[in-house]
């Protein structure tokens, strides 16, 4: 079988950038997040502890960016844009990347930028497959980028 073909509307979408998302990251989200995962790491819950550290606050373990200020990006109405230049309706979650560039901690807020980084199609066990990664770039309150996450999905 041959790998799925990248129509010129697919390729059209490469690059574009969706509305910013303005996320805080609060002491008590970064608690509650650290129990839900299983993470006892004190840096993360103890705020005495927290304080006594080289940052000074509770930190956020690797991964939690926050919650929305505002209501924002949906991640659904972009596949809904794919799906209208041609992708394949089936997806299946093909991970997460992630690059830890700066320390995120309680009273951060970040802006998350999100833009489709690359499609390209592959031939799998299931297929012809559309390959999609979406890249995040989380810039904080002082300008620095903090975290930049690749999703990768397959759209079968």
């Amino acid at each position: 079988m041959a790998a799925f073909v990248v129509t010129d509307s697919l390729k059209q979408l490469i690059g574009q950038k969706e509305k910013p998302v303005v996320l805080k990251i609060e002491e008590g989200a970064i608690q509650r997040y650290a129990r839900a995962v299983g993470d006892s790491n004190p840096l993360f819950s103890d705020v005495e502890y927290a304080a006594q550290s080289k940052w000074g606050r509770v930190m956020a373990p690797p991964g939690f960016t926050g919650w929305p200020i505002a209501s924002g990006f949906d991640m659904f109405k972009l596949f809904e844009r794919l799906a209208k230049a041609g992708a394949p309706m089936g997806l299946l979650d093909g991970g997460v990347e992630y690059d830890f560039l700066a320390p995120i901690g309680d009273g951060d807020i970040l802006v998350m930028e999100i833009k489709i980084a690359g499609i390209e199609g592959r031939e799998t066990k299931m297929g012809p497959t559309m390959v999609t990664t979406i890249e995040s770039t989380f810039t904080n309150q002082r300008g620095a980028v903090a975290l930049i996450t690749r999703n990768t999905f397959l759209n079968f």
